[in-house]
């Protein structure tokens, strides 16, 4: 299997990183996400779906904090990129993924593809392989595999 430089690897979790900060804002605040749910129903209503149910205080609150928590988690990997961050993304990626396919299962909601396809190709790109930087492989012996030592 092709592999990636780790500095391709790093551009890609910073892209990862800046797409979910445009895609999520809406999600952030109160305001931003009763201005963008209106506009997420229609396209919904659009796409073939229903429109989508009106939202309670509590509903807006749990998605204004995981839309603050993924904003905070962005930011982190788009200052900081790291091979570990981007694996640790990848697998939440796959997670959201599953919980996005349970809700296309549900019905009425072919709007989640929107959300779905990128998450599963960002998680792709943030599990595929890594190659090892030329100043490990010189040190690498044959036959041993290359680990981090803390």
């Amino acid at each position: 299997m092709p592999t990636v430089t780790l500095s391709t690897y790093l551009r890609i979790t910073r892209a990862s990183a800046l797409f979910d900060i445009i895609i999520v804002m809406p999600f952030a605040t109160p305001w931003s996400f009763l201005l963008m749910y209106p506009k997420l129903s229609g396209l919904n209503l659009w796409m073939g779906g229903t429109m989508l149910p009106p939202f309670a205080a509590i509903h807006v609150l749990i998605s204004c904090l995981m839309g603050s928590l993924v904003l905070l988690w962005s930011v982190r990997r788009l200052l900081e990129p790291s091979l570990a961050l981007g694996r640790y993304d990848g697998a939440g990626r796959f997670l959201f993924a599953t919980w996005m396919l349970w809700a296309l299962l549900e019905g009425g909601m072919p709007v989640v593809w929107l959300f779905l396809v990128p998450e599963l190709l960002w998680g792709a790109a943030q599990w595929w392989p890594v190659a090892p930087s030329r100043k490990a492989q010189r040190a690498n012996k044959a036959g041993l595999k290359l680990v981090r030592m803390s």
